[in-house]
């Protein structure tokens, strides 16, 4: 499966695999879901993502303002995969949603 959670540890972990997008979108948001509302602290693995659509960035941008006004700590787990940092920047984004600690920054002077 593409999407998992796993609350037992703390912080809690959301694990993604694969290509994320319109079809694991209902997996994706029960599982940020879960993890907002079972942990006060839970983290995303993005290690194994291939790809993601809008659709899932979209859920994270969602998830990232639900966890703020929640007080709950949820974060990308680690570095965020440059072929994802790179498609966001395309897009014109500026960072990675819930990259709390700065790793996924989608700067255009990042040296490929």
């Amino acid at each position: 499966m593409p999407i998992t959670f796993d609350p037992s540890g703390t912080p809690g972990m959301i694990r993604l695999e694969g290509e994320i997008d319109i079809a694991s979108a209902r997996a994706l948001k029960e599982a940020l879901l879960d993890a907002l509302t079972s942990a006060g602290e839970a983290r995303i693995a993005l290690d194994g993502v291939t790809g993601m659509d809008a659709t899932a960035v979209g859920l994270l941008w969602a998830a990232e303002r639900e966890a703020k006004a929640a007080g709950v700590d949820l974060a990308v787990q680690g570095e965020i995969p440059k072929k994802l940092r790179d498609a966001l920047r395309e897009a014109g984004f500026e960072r990675f949603p819930l990259d709390n600690d700065g790793t996924g920054a989608v700067t255009a002077n990042e040296v490929a």
